[in-house]
């Protein structure tokens, strides 16, 4: 490697995914419809700048419905939730808007499916995420929580012939496959979901960072802490040979002291990152000498998802119904 010449590897795909685009777009159009505030349970994505630019439009996060006054519009993040969150929705009369993302869903609709068919249902994922938390509250009887491979040793489960594997949408591909062969160790009969749960932005996303770990001596992935998918961008970067690599929110969290003997820096962001941050990242590179920008394409993407049906055929609320009659 020519180490005298600087240079930025930018990640494609990187950045906003389409159920984050849907997810945005839904708080955006909910705003346009019903006039603020909308109330939104957790943040809609994991990242600060996108909450912060949707508070500045009217939306308020809350930390559960039981925070929503009665009759106000509350929106499901993009994470999904438990059955027994629209039920408590549905006793404060609130008007519930779901921006569950569709491959989050689906895990959903799988969990529910094999419960009923009388499965064990080991979900790999990590404890206390709210997506892994939404999936739980399915089927929690029949639901047993895998966070990683250690955590393999002494699961018990009804019937061993009857046992299957679903993961949240946001792990390491890598790590999910070593629990997925621990499993199997363990009971050779493990059946698992009919195509993978781990989402196509997050496996494309992995996939360019990859490629970028083996190429960069540091490795940039913009994203928020409390994003997984940005999280395991920096562990596989890691994994895949580069010297370093740190998540930053932002260009300002950058430190200069990590660009010392570095030449080829790679630049990519979590899916739920707007461009301008990375944009920002870049433009703070270009000014200490890392000008040249050179695009690694790991794949292509075309999803596009349909907003929620309650924004497509909206009702009306209940305080609409009292201000009506009164």
């Amino acid at each position: 490697m020519n180490r005298a010449r600087k240079r930025v590897l930018l990640a494609s795909p990187r950045g906003f995914c389409a159920g984050v685009v849907r997810a945005i777009r839904a708080v955006e159009k909910a705003l346009e419809l019903y006039g603020p505030p909308v109330y939104v349970r957790h943040e809609i994505v994991h990242n600060t700048h996108v909450v912060r630019s949707l508070e500045k439009k009217g939306a308020v996060f809350v930390t559960d419905t039981d925070k929503v006054p009665e009759g106000q519009v509350v929106m499901f993040s993009a994470h999904g939730v438990a059955p027994s969150v629209h039920e408590q929705a549905a006793a404060r009369k609130l008007t519930a808007i779901d921006a569950t993302c569709p491959l989050v869903t689906k895990v959903h609709n799988e969990a529910v499916r094999f419960a009923e068919e009388g499965y064990s249902i080991l979900l790999i994922g990590h404890e206390g995420h709210e997506e892994v938390i939404g999936t739980l509250g399915e089927a929690p009887d029949r639901i047993t929580l895998i966070d990683g491979p250690g955590a393999v040793g002494g699961i018990e489960v009804r019937d061993e012939s009857k046992v299957v594997w679903l993961s949240q949408t946001t792990l390491s591909v890598d790590e999910t496959m070593e629990t997925v062969e621990a499993l199997k160790t363990r009971f050779p009969q493990l059946s698992g979901p009919p195509s993978d749960d781990i989402c196509y932005a997050t496996q494309n996303r992995q996939l360019a960072v990859r490629q970028l770990g083996a190429a960069a001596d540091l490795v940039l992935v913009v994203g928020s802490q409390t994003s997984s998918n940005s999280q395991r961008l920096v562990e596989v970067a890691q994994q895949a040979g580069a010297d370093a690599a740190h998540l930053v929110d932002s260009a300002d969290e950058i430190d200069a002291n990590w660009l010392q003997e570095v030449s080829t820096v790679g630049v990519t962001s979590g899916a739920s990152v707007p461009d301008v941050l990375v944009d920002n990242v870049l433009r703070w590179l270009a000014a200490h000498g890392y000008e040249d920008v050179e695009l690694v394409e790991a794949a292509e993407e075309h999803q596009h998802f349909a907003l929620p049906r309650e924004l497509t055929a909206p009702i009306r609320r209940a305080t609409d119904t009292t201000e009506r009659t009164a």
